[in-house]
């Protein structure tokens, strides 16, 4: 028996559900099948997608290639085109056991090529428990899935759906489970994290979940948010930040630029000055905060001044781990349609932005040195702090656990202690 092979592209998420799909594949006995959860942010992303599955075409012709993932939600034909894909399955059936079961031992090959049914009309989301990645230092749990924003760069809300989200009872009974198996930390996930309850009787926000997780499960030593919209952050949130030591202090933010014209071509929420804002208040609620960021370079009408300010918002939102996105248009977006920036400049802009992204990490890691961390383990030789920062140890220490230690220096982009 040959057991199936996952290829993930893309975000955390698909990670995350490709962890889910490998429990759904072995339970149904999938077996000579490689899966491509695929992404779509932009036209690269898809492209790398096609390449993937030829490259796997090719060193396995006798396997059954199934695609899926955000690229196979919004634009199935691309796949089913191929003559290298065999099935094509949408974001919602990848989740959902009688999908894989179809294509167990039993399979005959008369299972519906194309299953992709229209994500708008998926009202809710399952909360997949997972182990962890493979590792036994961190767990990731789903709390929201899709996005009811129409950034006019983004292609996402049409891979994922509109919002929907886990009830907090069900992620408290998760994040119990994890906790009882010896995870130390947990990573609250999704598409817009901020979104969360909306939907959800009563409407509750995503500070109350945090609040309430931290309550209910006070043996979980570390509860960890991913990306945010900062503008959606509520009172509850911030409150979280300022007294609850168990909640870390790294918040990604989805920033995407610094400029206020170019934040309303795109169709964000915020300004330049909430963006500074919230990076102050957060900082004076919790001194030691750092931020990660999101930003594109290049956007359709973005001058050099403009570029400027997102430049600027390095320093004047401090922070310190960049995504940079060198912009490229993506077929179906109401950006792509924009006057487009010239090449050249776009990846001109996108390096400098990199290069003031690794100034700051370089900032950061300088002011780290002599102070004590509690450092999370990811393997015998390197951890991270509170903070995210990568910490390696030459003695080695278990894995999983949290260790207190003191930072020695600084080895490239990360400490030792």
């Amino acid at each position: 028996m040959k057991p199936p092979v996952f290829t993930t592209l893309g975000c955390r998420l698909n990670a995350y559900e490709t962890e889910a799909m490998k429990d759904l594949a072995a339970q149904a006995g999938v077996e000579n099948a490689i899966i491509v959860n695929t992404c779509a942010v932009t036209s690269e992303a898809v492209r790398k997608a096609r390449q993937e599955i030829r490259k796997h075409r090719r060193e396995s012709p006798d396997a059954r290639i199934i695609v899926t993932g955000c690229a196979a939600q919004t634009e199935p034909a691309t796949f089913s085109d191929m003559d290298e894909v065999d099935m094509v399955i949408g974001n919602s059936e990848k989740m959902q056991p009688e999908t894989w079961a179809r294509m167990g031992p039993d399979f005959i090959g008369d299972t519906e090529r194309v299953q992709v049914d229209d994500i708008m009309s998926v009202t809710e989301t399952a909360g997949h428990l997972i182990d962890g990645f493979g590792t036994r230092s961190r767990a990731y749990v789903q709390v929201q899935n899709g996005c009811d924003h129409r950034c006019t760069f983004c292609i996402i809300p049409y891979g994922r759906g509109n919002s929907r989200s886990v009830p907090a009872g069900v992620v408290v009974d998760q994040i119990k489970r994890l906790v009882d198996k010896g995870y130390n930390e947990v990573v609250l996930t999704g598409v817009d994290l901020t979104s969360w309850g909306a939907d959800l009787p009563a409407t509750p926000k995503l500070g109350d979940l945090v609040m309430r997780i931290l309550k209910l499960v006070p043996d979980l030593p570390r509860l960890r948010i991913s990306s945010i919209d900062s503008i959606e952050v509520d009172e509850n949130l911030m409150q979280a930040i300022a007294t609850e030591p168990r909640l870390m202090p790294h918040l990604h933010l989805s920033l995407q630029h610094g400029d206020d014209m170019i934040l309303k071509r795109m169709k964000r929420r915020h300004l330049r000055d909430d963006a500074i804002r919230f990076a102050t208040e957060a900082r004076k609620l919790r001194p030691d905060m750092t931020f990660g960021a999101d930003i594109i370079a290049g956007f359709p009408t973005e001058t050099e001044a403009m570029f400027e300010n997102s430049l600027r918002l390095v320093t004047e939102c401090d922070l310190t781990w960049l995504h940079v996105f060198p912009y490229s248009a993506r077929p179906g977006t109401p950006a792509a349609r924009m006057p487009a920036v010239d090449g050249k400049a776009i990846k001109e802009r996108a390096a400098r932005l990199r290069a003031a992204g690794d100034k700051a990490v370089q900032r950061h890691l300088a002011t780290q040195i002599d102070r004590t961390h509690n450092i999370l383990m990811e393997n015998p030789h390197m951890g991270r702090t509170e903070q995210f920062t990568e910490v390696t140890f030459a003695a080695p220490q278990p894995e999983g656990t949290i260790v207190m230690a003191r930072i020695t220096g600084v080895n490239g982009t990360q400490l030792t202690a």
